[in-house]
C-alpha cells in the first residue's frame, strides 16, 4: 500500500513537471498507472490528474496558444476519441495494458524520426487536411485508450514551426480541451468514480510542486538533452510494462 502511495505521488509530480515543460514524459505516469491499476480503471484515473495539470499548465502559459491550430485539429480529435471509446468497449485489461505499451514505443519512435530529420525551417505542411486530420484523429485514439498522445501532437506542432513558448502554450491549452471532452466518454464507459476525484484532490499539492519545477526547469536545461532523457526514459517504462503485462 505504501509503494503504491509513492508510485502516485511520484506519477502526480512527472505529469505536473510534463505540463509545464515537456509533455512527452507524461508517458511516465500513464505507464505508472496502469502498472497499479486495472488497466482500464487507470485510464480514467490518470485522466483526473491530468485535468488538474492542463488547468495549472493554462495558467502559466495562458497567452500562449495557437488557437487556429487548435480549431484545425479539434474536429478530427472527436472522431478519434470516439473510435478510442469503441476500442476500450471490446478489449480486455490485459490487452489494453500491453496496446499501451506499443502505443508509448511507436510514439518514442515517432519522436526520434523526428529529432532525426534535417531541420527545414518553417512548413505549411502542417495546413493541410490531411495532415490535420491524421495528426487529430492520431491524437485523438491514443489519448482516449493510452492517454500518450503526446509525441503526436509533438510531431504535428514541430512541423508548424512555433516557437518554444507557444508550443507549451498549444500543447497546454489543446490537452485541456481534449481531456475535458474524454471526461462524457469516461463516464459512459463506466470507468470514472468519485474515487478517481478524491485521489486528485490528494495528489494536487503534488502535480502542484511538479509543475512548479516543470515551469523552472525549462528556462534553464537544453532542450535537446532533455528531449533524450524522456525519450529514454519513456522507452524503459513502456517496455518494463509490456514485460510485466
Amino acid at each position: 500500500m505504501m509503494s503504491t502511495a509513492i508510485l502516485m505521488v511520484l506519477a502526480a509530480l512527472i505529469i505536473g513537471f510534463s505540463k509545464t515543460s515537456l509533455g512527452g514524459l507524461a508517458v511516465l505516469s500513464v505507464a505508472i498507472f496502469a502498472d497499479i491499476l486495472p488497466a482500464k480503471e487507470s485510464t480514467a484515473a490518470i485522466l483526473v490528474l491530468l485535468i488538474v495539470g492542463d488547468v495549472i499548465a493554462c495558467w502559466h502559459y495562458r497567452h500562449d496558444g495557437d488557437w487556429a491550430l487548435i480549431r484545425r485539429l479539434m474536429p478530427a480529435v472527436l472522431v478519434g476519441i470516439a473510435l478510442g471509446t469503441a476500442f476500450l468497449r471490446i478489449v480486455d485489461d490485459t490487452f489494453l495494458k500491453r496496446s499501451i505499451s506499443v502505443v508509448i514505443l511507436v510514439l518514442v519512435a515517432l519522436q526520434l524520426w523526428l529529432k532525426a530529420r534535417p531541420t527545414q525551417g518553417d512548413s505549411r505542411a502542417h495546413e493541410h487536411p490531411i495532415a490535420a486530420w491524421s495528426a487529430g484523429a492520431g491524437a485523438g485514439f491514443t489519448t482516449m485508450t493510452a492517454n500518450a498522445a503526446g509525441a503526436v501532437m509533438t510531431l504535428y506542432l514541430s512541423a508548424s514551426g512555433v516557437d518554444k513558448k507557444r508550443f507549451v502554450g498549444t500543447m497546454a491549452w489543446f490537452f485541456l480541451i481534449v481531456n475535458l471532452s474524454k471526461v462524457p466518454f469516461s463516464l459512459g464507459l463506466g470507468l470514472l468514480h468519485w474515487r478517481d476525484l478524491s485521489r486528485a484532490a490528494m495528489l494536487a499539492p503534488a502535480i502542484l510542486v511538479g509543475a512548479w519545477v516543470g515551469y523552472a526547469t525549462i528556462k534553464r536545461i537544453s532542450q535537446g538533452v532533455f528531449d533524450i532523457a524522456i525519450l529514454l526514459a519513456s522507452a524503459v517504462a513502456a517496455i518494463g510494462l509490456l514485460i510485466r503485462s
